[in-house]
């Protein structure tokens, strides 16, 4: 299962985000074909979010056929290929990036200094 964390100060709505999250998770592997997702309603409040806003991303996803609901038993990853374009992913990336940079910098962090950071937490995720 993957962990939400929703930006609030991004501009991006917060189904969208929501979304992404999810299309992502499936993209990396965090998320699996078969694997039961929160109910709306749970989603809902560990985000501590409208109900509408987590069912309006769920409809989405179905629409796309990424998340099949299942009346009773609930809702289900039911695709993997081609979720994400790599042109996509790339851009997700530079966005990502760009953002963590700004703040980053806006802190008087170095490239540097960043850079050796992001080494290190690299560094202990493959031990």
């Amino acid at each position: 299962m993957i962990r939400f964390i929703l930006d609030y100060s991004n501009g991006t709505p917060i189904y969208r985000q929501i979304i992404d999250q999810i299309r992502f998770g499936i993209a990396s592997g965090q998320l699996k074909v078969g694997e039961q997702l929160p109910t709306v309603r749970a989603l809902a409040v560990e985000l501590k979010v409208n109900l509408n806003t987590v069912s309006k991303a769920y409809k989405e996803l179905e629409i796309r056929k990424i998340l099949e609901t299942q009346q009773g038993s609930g809702t289900f990853i039911c695709k993997a290929d081609n979720i994400i374009q790599e042109e996509e992913r790339e851009g997700k990336l530079k966005e990502i990036c760009s953002q963590f940079a700004s703040v980053a910098l806006s802190y008087g962090f170095s490239v540097e200094e960043i850079v050796n950071e992001l080494e290190k937490i690299n560094h202990i995720k493959t031990l």
